[in-house]
């Protein structure tokens, strides 16, 4: 490269406003990402472009490369998310996540991309390296108390890592001061080790079992038996030794005995990757499948087993498990059920609801399953126990067969939306169980909309069945915006059909009450008759309130037809959800009824 002549005097200290353009094209930043925006490309660069030449410049790869977008995985979507570069900083210094090198931001980049994705930098406060795990990979997450492991530990650790999953493990502290301590075994409490391997060595004709750890600092090991400078190692062949790649380094890697391993680790995470996350060369692969569903107020949010005349009521997943694992008589699942957008909703006072579920072999018949089944059935498999965290996950072994998996809140009329996702050995399919009515009911979405937006959603709420008696007129495109405003929370001023079904259901409730209070049957009640329609649909207001809303819906003969009706519950519906979220957030109660009978 030729030399560059530069003027030598003084110059003032070089301002991030003045940064010059480097890219061969001259086109500053702001140029270039509009180019990208226009051709609705994302941005490669030809001067340090993603081959071999950008990696070394005197020698081969030892390696194939792939070069790869870093994406954020959120309820089983890839995510892109868009930041600029502006960081928090307080005297100069970044205040969150940062590099020990002051002129290094991945990391806190990385961290602000996770904080938008997550409503704020507070909401990511606590939470667990699972949780984290998980984001950054899209897999699923399993946690073992180490004391209590089941018997086939090794070989669940085993599996794990021949499927590239991720492996970490812990010992517990006490308190605060013991954070960091060190063991006299060389161990760090409260500390993330990875897992890095298990396999068995050849030790005076007997085989012994190892697991290889790795402290991410780098140095500071395990210093007990078949640690790096231990006498076992020189029992063992050069050969054996090459093959598990020991070495007596200070790197912060090191083998131990798995019963050592045991005795003094507490704590033991594993995120299981799915499919698209691997390479296609890796052996062995979990069978995903994935189901996304909503708890309901009033419909679908039934509770726990304790609460026997609503926990029926839950969303029913069937589960339809084909084929044995390779050897064996059972088929092992992870069955992992998550709670969405709790973090989000943090501003909003939202807190992490408790949640589990059970698993219970299905009968012949198919459909929804009733009370009556709960009450003389107990479950075949369940969640540990119920939490407040964010995802429950645990793993099952159990025959071929049909199940039915119930996710639930601990307590009923808790709302939520969730995602289920069944980690299978072998391929395992799950559908969502619908009674009669619901699948007569999803052929006419599908028949009508595929995804309903107003007009076609005037069309099915016009159907109606034949003999009720009900003299409504068609709702209005209005009635029909204000439901996709209340329900659609995509964003996308479409419906799909999981969220047009949860309002059917307040629909028919909304239906029924209208009907009782409109005695002629003439499509209208007395607005007289409100208060106690209201009330009856859960709604208790004072007399001020109820005089404004009678004056915004009754005609000039004080009738109330249904479509003004409906719109009076969606928005009464839409504020209750603002009260609720801001009762939580204040810690005290806030009701619509202001004192008055």
């Amino acid at each position: 490269m030729p030399y560059l002549y530069r003027d030598s005097k003084p110059r003032p200290p070089a301002l991030p406003g003045a940064a010059h353009d480097t890219h061969s094209s001259g086109k500053s930043y702001e140029e270039l990402r509009q180019e990208c925006l226009h051709r609705g490309v994302l941005f490669e660069d030809p001067d340090f472009p993603a081959c071999n030449s950008s990696l070394f410049f005197s020698e081969k790869p030892p390696i194939p490369f792939i070069w790869k977008r870093p994406g954020f995985w959120q309820h089983n979507e890839w995510l892109d998310v868009v930041i600029d570069d502006q960081l928090p900083t307080f005297k100069g210094r970044l205040v969150f996540l940062h590099s020990a090198e002051h002129n290094e931001f991945w990391s806190a980049l990385l961290e602000k991309a996770y904080a938008k994705l997550n409503g704020s930098y507070e909401a990511l406060k606590g939470g667990s390296t699972i949780e984290a795990m998980e984001d950054f990979t899209g897999g699923v997450g399993e946690l073992y108390e180490v004391k209590k492991a089941p018997d086939n530990f090794y070989e669940i650790l085993e599996k794990a890592l021949k499927r590239c999953s991720l492996v970490c493990c812990s010992i517990n502290i006490s308190s605060a001061a013991e954070s960091e301590a060190k063991t006299p075994f060389g161990l760090i409490k409260g500390h993330a080790y990875s897992v890095t391997g298990i396999d068995e060595v050849s030790y005076r004709g007997r085989q012994v079992r190892l697991i290889r750890i790795r402290n991410p600092w780098g140095q500071v090991e395990w210093n007990g038996p078949w640690s790096d400078k231990s006498l076992e190692w020189r029992s063992v062949s050069p050969s054996e030794q090459r093959r598990l790649s020991q070495a007596a380094l200070d790197d912060g890697e090191f083998w131990m005995k798995f019963e050592d391993f045991k005795v003094h680790f507490d704590k033991v995470e594993i995120c299981n990757l799915t499919p698209d996350a691997l390479e296609d060369s890796t052996a062995h692969k979990w069978e995903v499948t994935i189901h996304q569903g909503s708890w309901v107020r009033g419909s679908t949010a039934g509770g726990c087993r304790n609460f026997l005349e609503t926990f029926w009521t839950n969303p029913q997943i069937k589960l339809h498990l084909t084929e044995k694992d390779d050897g064996q008589d059972d088929c092992t699942f992870i069955a992992a059920l998550m709670q969405k957008d709790r973090r989000k909703l943090k501003k909003l006072g939202a807190e992490m609801l408790t949640i589990g579920y059970s698993i219970y072999e299905s009968p012949a018949r198919d459909g929804h399953l009733g009370k009556d089944f709960f009450r003389y059935h107990s479950s075949k498999a369940r969640s540990k126990t119920y939490i407040n965290l964010r995802e429950v996950s645990n793993r099952f072994k159990l025959p071929p067969g049909d199940y039915i998996l119930v996710p639930t809140t601990f307590e009923p009329h808790q709302e939520a939306d969730f995602c289920l996702r069944i980690f299978s050995e072998k391929k395992a399919i799950t559908d969502p169980q619908e009674t009669e009515e619901e699948k007569q009911f999803r052929a006419l979405f599908e028949q009508i909309a595929g995804k309903v937006s107003a007009k076609p959603l005037w069309v099915i709420a016009g159907c109606r069945k034949r003999g009720d008696n009900i003299k409504f007129k068609n709702l209005s495109l209005i009635s029909c915006r204000n439901i996709i405003s209340l329900m659609d929370t995509s964003g996308n001023g479409k419906l799909e059909f999981s969220e047009f079904k949860v309002f059917w259901e307040k629909m028919k409730k909304w239906i029924n009450i209208f009907l009782q209070f409109d005695f002629d049957k003439s499509g209208s009640m007395s607005s007289y008759e409100l208060r106690s329609a209201l009330k009856a649909a859960g709604y208790q207001l004072n007399n001020y309130l109820l005089q404004l809303i009678v004056l915004r819906y009754s005609d000039e003969q004080f009738q109330i037809e249904f479509d003004d009706f409906l719109n009076c519950l969606i928005r009464l519906e839409n504020a209750s959800r603002v009260f609720q979220a801001l009762s939580v957030k204040n810690k005290e109660f806030i009701n619509l009824n202001i004192g008055e009978v």
